[in-house]
């Protein structure tokens, strides 16, 4: 499904912030009710403290429901004054306030700026209910510099949208309605209420590229173009709408190039993974839209979005196909593996351990560590484990140690598993993740997908099924 988010200008002419304009971009532009729950995304400073207040004003005209969450990084040594200013404002406006102090641990490959930005949306997610809302205080230079910066950094369209003033986010939705005002009237809004708000100097640091973007480079382009930053915010609906036109193109060729059904003995293997591409479909396509599906299938997924470099690699992989028809393209937090005629993506797929011996009486689910899988029974007639067979022994399940074989019900010769999980079509990465049943030392039943002499339940005889599924 095709995310949405909404790309409506909520420029207004005087471009002056009030109570009343704020309400004209929630309940008018953006077309949210009057009762939802918000909650505002409030760091007291200028942008967020005007917010506030002029929701709170709001509610002498509409049953707002609102409640504030601040969020104290813990990287000024200020912050802990700025959280009791917070909660100050919060009990004279008599709205809720959530406090919540964060742990910032860099990422690798990211510096600490990114990290508490990921901290910070982890957090705020973790309050949204479903049908709240999230409000937080971007305005108009906001999205003029983040528009700058993705063009610097060489983005494509979805990036120079900046931020959408409506989408998903979480269990609910995040708002901006403040992408219409500039700094500059949401300061003259606070002076004329006597607001007080803090001021992080963090914001002035030019050691952060946003800073000395905004301190810098703005100031000289405006020398030239006055209007800069509201052109610039302009720029990024023109190409949100683009990016929401390449997005239903992606949702069409997506639902094109999916892989046929698996219907090896297990049945549709999509039970076991996510449903990869077709190569040869997608091969098929122009470059451009095969691009544009395999970017759209990743952020539908959920995943972090590959660097050119690594869209490139996938491009390659699915027009010139390695000899063994297999390759692997990871960066973090994902990672696209080819098999066959088949494109997959999926979390990094993690070591197991090969030596696994799980005990398990066959009553209830039995979650397979380190898979992501599991083997749930189900009692049957006239296939399966034969409950007859099993008596009174131990029933243990491994994960594949190598030399396995089974001997399929009317065959005469034990098999190599290796060459029946190849036949099978099961992908090399799910291959080492197969359980299997052991009834004593005897190798009883591989997964749901076959079980062994002379283990295997007759016509009339009660047994056990197996099911393997993600959990």
């Amino acid at each position: 499904m095709r995310a949405s988010c909404s790309t409506a200008s909520l420029t207004r002419p005087e471009n002056r912030f009030s109570a009343t304009s704020l309400g004209q971009v929630l309940f008018g532009d953006l077309g949210l009710a009057a009762d939802t729950s918000l909650k505002i995304a409030y760091s007291g400073g200028l942008d967020s403290h005007s917010l506030l207040h002029a929701l709170a004003s709001l509610r002498l005209a509409a049953p707002l429901r609102l409640e504030a969450v601040h969020l104290d990084h813990g990287l000024q040594p200020e912050s802990a004054e700025w959280s009791r200013h917070c909660r100050q404002v919060c009990a004279r406006l008599d709205v809720p306030c959530q406090a919540e102090r964060l742990e910032v641990r860099p990422v690798r490959g990211e510096g600490l700026e990114a990290a508490a930005r990921e901290a910070r949306y982890a957090a705020l997610m973790r309050h949204l209910q479903p049908g709240d809302v999230l409000v937080t205080g971007h305005q108009q230079d906001d999205q003029a510099e983040t528009v700058l910066l993705q063009l610097l950094r060489g983005t494509g369209v979805r990036g120079l949208a900046g931020m959408p003033a409506l989408a998903q986010f979480g269990h609910g939705r995040i708002a901006r309605p403040l992408l219409g005002f500039s700094r500059v009237s949401l300061r003259t809004y606070a002076l004329a209420e006597g607001l007080i708000w803090v001021e992080d100097r963090s914001n002035q640091d030019p050691a952060y590229r946003r800073n000395r973007l905004r301190q810098q480079l703005i100031p000289l382009l405006e020398v030239t173009w006055p209007r800069a930053r509201p052109v610039l915010a302009r720029s990024a609906i023109h190409a949100a709408e683009t990016a929401n036109l390449l997005d239903e193109v992606g949702e069409q060729d997506l639902a094109h190039c999916l892989a046929p059904h698996s219907t090896g003995p297990g049945g549709d293997n999509r039970r076991l993974r996510p449903p990869p591409l077709s190569v040869s479909t997608l091969g098929a396509l122009s470059r451009a839209r095969r691009r544009n599906v395999l970017r759209y299938w990743l952020r539908t997924r959920g995943l972090r979005a590959p660097s050119a470099a690594h869209l490139e690699e996938i491009d390659v992989q699915i027009t010139r196909p390695p000899r063994s028809h297999q390759a692997r393209i990871a960066w973090p937090q994902a990672e696209v593996r080819r098999y066959r005629d088949e494109l997959h993506v999926m979390a990094p797929v993690v070591g197991v351990a090969r030596d696994l011996t799980l005990s398990w009486d066959l009553t209830g689910p039995l979650v397979i560590p380190g898979t992501g899988l599991r083997l749930r029974p189900l009692e049957t007639v006239g296939h399966g484990i034969a409950r007859a067979r099993l008596g009174q022994q131990a029933v243990q399940v491994r994960l594949r140690r190598g030399g396995e074989t089974c001997r399929l019900p009317g065959r005469a010769h034990h098999q190599k598993l290796k060459k029946l999980l190849q036949a099978c079509g099961i992908e090399p990465w799910l291959r080492e993740r197969v359980p299997l049943v052991y009834v004593g030392e005897d190798l009883a039943a591989v997964a749901d997908l076959w079980v062994c002499e002379p283990y295997a339940a007759r016509a009339q005889e009660p047994g056990v099924a197996l099911v393997w599924e993600r959990c």
